[in-house]
């Protein structure tokens, strides 16, 4: 397994792994428009010549943004989420970002374990944000906001 940095070549096999990986995929044109743009990290996991994951990392001003992870339903449960978002710490932390940021749905328990797992923790969440899914109720669902720091904490 390696990571790569991903470019607009790129797009047809992030658009094939968004569409089996994802219940609302971003669209095509959302994904080439992120592989072109220089606010923007989109790295891959690759094994072989297959792209088993992805995530998008957005540069803010003081902070960075885990905008997208995706990986193929047959990989996962086997460490490439972890390895693509260890990356992107480390990419964060070296770009001088203070905090990286993220949301992710509710109901989402592994995305929610692994980013715990990682020292993320909650900042709020905001209601209703995401479309429903029908294999989870057919409701809206809340987006759970969180965020790691890069700063020395303060000792009490």
């Amino acid at each position: 397994m390696h990571l790569e940095r991903l470019a607009v070549a790129h797009l047809e096999a992030v658009a094939a792994l968004e569409e089996s990986g994802q219940v609302h995929p971003w669209r095509r044109a959302t994904l080439a428009q992120a592989l072109a743009d220089d606010t923007l990290e989109v790295w891959g996991a690759w094994r072989d010549a297959a792209l088993l994951g992805y995530a998008v990392l957005a540069w803010l001003p003081f902070e960075a943004e885990l905008q997208a992870i995706t990986v193929a339903p047959n990989a996962r449960r086997q460490g490439i989420a972890g390895m693509l978002l260890v990356h992107l710490l480390a990419r964060a932390r070296q770009g001088g970002a203070e905090r990286l940021l993220l949301e992710v749905r509710e109901s989402n328990a592994p995305a929610l374990a692994l980013y715990r797992q990682y020292g993320f923790d909650e900042d709020g969440r905001r209601r209703d944000y995401y479309p429903p899914v029908e294999t989870r109720g057919g409701k809206r669902e809340a987006a759970v906001l969180m965020s790691t720091s890069f700063k020395a904490r303060a000792v009490d």
